[in-house]
């Protein structure tokens, strides 16, 4: 017996009657220890890591960007120019999101130059990204003027959800020199005005590129295949070497792929060389991950290398910083099984035919299962049809325990680099699907299996356990892993995706309630917030899971689960004290965070800051916007609504035994509730709607169909009084109404 389960049975033991009794423990206890985990929880959950110190100052910034420069576009003999550099700095992937979908070249120069997501004006075509190709005019031959940047400015600041000021880098520096077409459209203010503008590089630029604190080059336009393709890059690295040849003195080299130039995301190159910027991975506080910036980050780091104050509110992005030890080839950094935008590329055809699949399996699953359920049903009389055999038992119990571990199953299975395989899909399926094989071995082959919960218990404890050791050792199987995210979207770069959060949380929350199951009723409550407090640190610390949204739909779980665990309704009296609880952590925590500097506040601080300046409404607007596309996009929709409809027939037909499971094991009825509570209410606030409880669905709504099965099928057991035999309508029927029953 493991120790978990020795100190659940001590606290479940009764005394013998006659049995002389002990100290009694306190009433107060138990509320005492759920006040103190809550306060521990809350102090796990506010410690952030220190900033980082800015690596290096310069007297002048040069940006050199190409649009759809990727790292596998770089070689040491055809770009030695971009190697040199690659080598000699500080390396990182960029991911060029902009407020489009796809971030054609003129969202990405134009999302350069704001520090925010930006989208250029003009519509995006059918099939390809058209190129940068702004209207300019050139009263003075010294500068530049943006036609269309008035009508850009006003539509992103009334069409788009994110209060986005094109211009914004270029008005706070005063003085910018633009290179190329892209350039202009990165260095105009907003009034469209270039402060100094060449159309082309000149033979000797020595004398342009010390006229202004910033200047932006325009390297070309990176496209198509083959040797189209390596004609353009290498373009782009003679022009690159001219610049390294006539840059400054003191001066900063930023070299970026500022934008996809086809219907589809990638990542991009991003290498900052200069004093301080020596080696190491590129970071910053938007991605949390070590190797990966954004292109909003560009614009904040170039004003704090040059110590000027960034604008007020309008910056998405934050400063980059450099994270040492990284191979001194950049082709062992960023390139072969090292290259994450291929596995990005892998990983998202690889998750969509996943989650459709595994929806598809588990909806026939669940009809396939439904006959067995309505023959497990002890009918009234000697007459009613058959139970179902043993071997189809037994059968159905193996498929619905192996569905539940497809989750953990696709998370291990990220340790092998399919993505390198010709047939990544095929390589990835057959790998989860063995190791979904292999847990059901283990799990069915246990001592313990026959007992009733064992099933849930089990497989539970899989996704609670792979999920958390994941983020314990830097949740690298989530990062671009088909049951991760992909850092391609832009949206999370490390702790917990959606579906580890679904998976994880309704692991932890399901598998305190089969353990709560085995206490007595009143210390339920407390091994439901002990494992709830560790699910809130898990999921809310930034050094884990680095999601205070998700934290606190945790800890909104955690309390209706705690309040439901000693049985009965969950009554207005118990859902009151429930949600003061949840408000009161939640209410800490955002204190505590908005306490910090802005660079060290977490989403929740960002958010609330935010709302008391008046800016708030752009996220709610994007959020409520991913809410629908989520929706209707994604098959963890599926999920979930096939598993609240399978568990809907299991509680109101006539076959189902879901109320007779919930009435044996109230705290099993309490952890399936926090599970429903947390899962929604993290889907509604971080965007994904019912992302995360078809996860959660996914991951425990077969473990509890086959616990439904087994209550079923020993709803008629009885213990057998002595001299007692089986009657003809079922096991151990009682002779009079005087006869003892015992329920197993």
């Amino acid at each position: 017996m493991t120790p978990v389960l020795r100190w659940l049975d001590r606290l479940r033991r009764v005394p013998r009657p006659g049995t002389p009794r002990g100290r009694r423990t306190p009433g107060w206890v138990p509320f005492a220890l759920v006040a103190l985990i809550a306060v521990a929880s809350l102090a796990g959950i506010t410690m952030r890591p220190a900033e980082q110190a800015r690596p290096g100052s310069a007297d002048y910034v040069v940006v050199a960007a190409a649009a759809g420069l990727r790292w596998e576009d770089l070689d040491p003999r055809r770009t030695p120019a971009l190697w040199q550099e690659a080598t000699k700095g500080s390396v990182g992937w960029l991911s060029v999101r902009s407020a489009r979908s796809v971030t054609c070249p003129s969202d990405g120069w134009l999302t350069l130059g704001a520090g925010n997501f930006a989208a250029w004006r003009t519509g995006e075509a059918d099939s390809g990204c058209p190129p940068a190709v702004p209207q300019l005019t050139q009263p003075d031959g010294f500068g530049a003027n943006v036609i269309e940047q008035g009508g850009v400015v006003r539509d992103n600041q009334d069409r788009m959800p994110y209060g986005t000021t094109p211009g914004a880098l270029a008005e706070s520096v005063r003085c910018t020199v633009a290179v190329g077409p892209g350039a202009a459209i990165a260095a105009a203010r907003p009034f469209g005005r270039v402060d100094v503008y060449l159309p082309e590089l000149p033979d000797d630029p020595a004398g342009l590129l010390d006229d202004c604190v910033l200047s932006i080059i325009d390297l070309g336009t990176i496209s198509g295949t083959g040797a189209e393709r390596q004609a353009a890059v290498a373009a782009a690295d003679a022009t690159l070497a001219r610049v390294l040849a006539a840059r400054p003195a003191q001066s900063l080299m930023v070299i970026a792929g500022v934008s996809d130039t086809e219907r589809s995301s990638r990542l991009h190159v991003a290498i900052a060389e200069g004093p301080g910027w020596q080696g190491g991975r590129l970071t910053s506080a938007s991605t949390g991950r070590d190797g990966y910036l954004q292109l909003v980050d560009l614009a904040p780091t170039v004003l704090s290398v040059l110590d000027r104050p960034a604008p007020a509110k309008l910056f998405a992005g934050y400063a980059a910083t450099v994270t040492p030890d990284r191979p001194a080839d950049p082709a062992e950094t960023m390139q072969g099984e090292h290259d994450a935008d291929r596995r990005a590329i892998a990983q998202r055809g690889v998750a969509g035919i996943f989650f459709t699949v595994l929806a598809i399996l588990q909806f026939l699953l669940f009809a396939a299962v439904v006959p067995i359920l309505i023959r497990a049903r002890r009918h009234a009389g000697p007459a009613g049809p058959s139970l179902p055999q043993a071997r189809l038992v037994g059968a159905a119990e193996s498929a619905l325990i192996a569905t539940g571990l497809a989750i953990p199953a696709a998370l291990v299975a990220d340790l092998a680099p399919w993505w390198t395989a010709e047939h990544p899909a095929w390589l990835f399926g057959s790998a989860t699907a063995a190791l979904m094989v292999a847990g059901t071995l283990v799990i069915r082959l246990t001592r313990r299996y026959p007992r009733t919960l064992w099933p849930l218990a089990s497989v539970a404890a899989v996704s609670t356990v792979v999920v958390a050791a994941d983020l314990l050792t830097g949740a690298r199987l989530q990062l671009n892993g088909v049951a991760g995210y992909s850092t391609v979207h832009g949206v999370r770069y490390a702790g917990l995706g959606n579906v580890g959060l679904g998976a994880f949380v309704a692991g932890l929350l399901m598998l305190a309630g089969c353990l709560a199951q085995w206490a007595k009723r009143r210390w339920r409550p407390v091994v439901m917030v002990f494992f709830g407090g560790i699910g809130v640190v898990m999921v809310g610390s930034p050094y884990l899971g680095a999601d205070p949204v998700g934290a606190i739909a945790v800890t909104a779980g955690v309390c209706v689960a705690a309040a439901m665990s000693t049985g009965g309704w969950l009554s207005f009296p118990r859902f009151a004290w429930a949600a003061l609880a949840g408000l009161a952590v939640t209410a800490g925590f955002a204190a505590l965070d908005l306490s910090r500097l802005p660079l060290e506040q977490g989403t929740l601080g960002r958010f609330l800051t935010a709302l008391g300046n008046g800016t708030a409404g752009p996220a709610m607007q994007r959020a409520a916007a991913a809410n629908g596309q989520a929706l209707l996009d994604s098959s963890l929709t599926l999920l979930a609504l096939s598993g609240a409809l399978m568990l809907a027939f299991c509680q109101f037909s006539s076959w189902g035994g879901l109320n007779r499971l919930f009435g044996l094991n109230p705290a099993v009825r309490a952890g399936l509730a926090g599970t429903t509570v947390a899962t929604l209410l993290a889907g509604v606030l971080g965007g994904t709607a019912l992302g995360v409880a078809g996860a959660a669905a996914a991951a425990v709504v077969p473990a509890i169909v086959l616990t439904v099965l087994r209550v079923l099928l020993h709803a008629a057991d009885r213990t057998t009084p002595p001299g007692e035999t089986d009657g003809p309508g079922g096991p151990s029927l009682r002779k009079s109404d005087e006869d003892p029953v015992v329920v197993r």
